[in-house]
């Protein structure tokens, strides 16, 4: 069975997509610890991003560092923070987030509740910043 993150690049699932490219996609979190909050995922289903070839992580890397120039331009930050942690969705994923300080990564911190037209204009942001 396809993961939530698989069906979403498929288009079964809506999104508010930020970036594509023939290997990756990047997509607003729908639970936003603040406003830019985005996921880097491979279009290829892998649960652990360790488990990506070395090309394949390195290349993923290089998408996500375009991303978060893009989500800096558009949300000015001191940094774009990344995690990987991995294990709510078993589809490997970087976590992009626009900070000001440390604490703005805790993931324990409550999501933002962003309307349709608040993410929308969150995802057109970051695609005209490219």
């Amino acid at each position: 069975m396809a993961t939530i993150f698989s069906r979403i690049i498929a288009g079964e699932i809506p999104c508010y997509k930020v970036a594509e490219d023939e290997k990756f996609f990047a997509f607003l979190d729908i639970n936003p610890l603040v406003k830019g909050h985005t996921l880097v995922v491979p279009k290829q289903e892998v649960d652990y991003i360790f488990d990506l070839s070395n090309e394949d992580l390195a290349a993923m890397q290089v998408f996500a560092k375009k991303v978060a120039k893009a989500i800096q331009t558009a949300f000015p930050c001191k940094k774009v923070g990344e995690a990987v942690i991995g294990l709510e969705v078993p589809h490997a994923h970087i976590h992009l987030i626009p900070i000001q300080k440390e604490s703005d990564m805790l993931f324990s911190n409550p999501k933002l509740k962003l309307s349709d037209e608040e993410f929308t204009a969150i995802a057109k942001a970051i695609n005209s910043s490219l």
